[in-house]
């Protein structure tokens, strides 16, 4: 046969780009990346602290530390060898668009490239990465530091308002930015109770308190129950309340801080799912008493009067800006 022949040329080997996730603890690597990495006739990873390594060696891989060019790292695959490149936390971009530019240059024989993944980013990832930041941030800003859960309490309102207002515009944009905000607060909230010294509490313990509470009041999906309709759900999750919160009044737990006419039909509310028939107070002819009966007529017409009267309100200001324009055109 023909030594110049292409076909009789050593294989170019096959480069295998190994990818992990610093959210999954290090180690638990898919079977398709220890299957390649005990394969491999050469393992990489220029990293010396990268988390995954005190793994592999107590695996037995060997693993070099120098630091290759995406050229040498060709050359260490020819003749038919198997090289797995562990990257950095930045994924090394420069020699992998190294290695694409000696691949698009058609000048060199290039082995198989494979990027595998190792480990996978579950959902609900990134809420670690804000865990983390808002650790640095309340530790290295100062005036991150120095906050307490009292003076942040304003912009807590403040941000839900916003969410609110994203919600009726309708804005998606708008939305994910102000789920973010809220989400802020919360992850705030935690961090500082975190330092108390007398009851502290973390993000871990909120989740986990939640989560007990959805399961728990969720008997029809994580129990025995059964729920055929909204009702129904809404049944379970007043009567597992109930036992929970074991309150004197119904109108215990309702903020009285809310805005009044949310408040009102709270508070409607309660009265309506109690079966009690609680007459209004007298005084009708008094402008509190007045918004008082339209706020109870609302909730137990199944409205809203405060999504009402604020929807009605921005349709007024709508007509302010239209009027402020044709004073401006006259």
């Amino acid at each position: 046969m023909d030594a110049t022949d292409p076909t009789n040329a050593p294989s170019p080997g096959r480069i295998v780009i190994l990818t992990t996730t610093h959210r999954v603890a290090p180690g638990l690597l898919s079977w398709a990346a220890w299957s390649a990495l005990r394969a491999a006739e050469q393992v990489i990873c220029p990293d010396p602290g990268h988390p995954q390594l005190p793994y592999l060696r107590e695996a037995g891989v060997s693993v070099g530390h120098a630091a290759p060019t995406g050229r040498e790292l060709v050359d260490l695959a020819a003749g038919g060898r198997t090289v797995v490149y562990i990257p950095g936390a930045d994924n090394d971009p420069a020699l992998t668009d190294e290695l694409a530019r000696l691949a698009g240059s058609g000048r060199v024989r290039m082995p198989d490239l494979e990027l595998l993944p190792g480990s996978y980013d579950l959902p609900g990832a990134r809420l670690l990465d804000l865990v983390q930041v808002m650790d640095r941030i309340r530790a290295e800003c100062p005036w991150s530091s120095e906050q307490t859960s009292e003076a942040l309490a304003k912009y807590g309102v403040e941000e839900v308002y916003e969410l609110v207002e994203a919600i009726e515009d309708g804005d998606r944009d708008a939305l994910r930015e102000e789920l973010g905000d809220v989400l802020l607060q919360v992850v705030f909230h935690a961090r500082i109770a975190q330092d108390d010294e007398d009851e502290p509490f973390s993000i871990d313990d909120v989740a986990g308190g939640i989560v007990d509470k959805l399961i728990h009041r969720h008997p029809h999906v994580f129990g025995t129950e059964t729920a055929e309709t909204p009702e129904d759900v809404q049944a379970h999750w007043q009567r597992t309340k109930a036992v929970e919160k074991r309150r004197d009044s119904v109108t215990e737990g309702i903020p009285l801080g809310q805005p009044a006419l949310a408040l009102a039909a709270k508070l409607a509310g309660r009265a309506r799912s109690a079966g009690l028939d609680v007459p209004l107070p007298d005084a009708a002819d008094e402008l509190g008493e007045v918004l008082l009966a339209l706020a109870v007529k609302a909730a137990g017409d199944g409205q809203d009067p405060e999504s009402a009267l604020r929807a009605a309100a921005r349709r007024y200001r709508d007509a302010i800006i239209a009027a402020e324009r044709e004073d401006r055109e006259d």
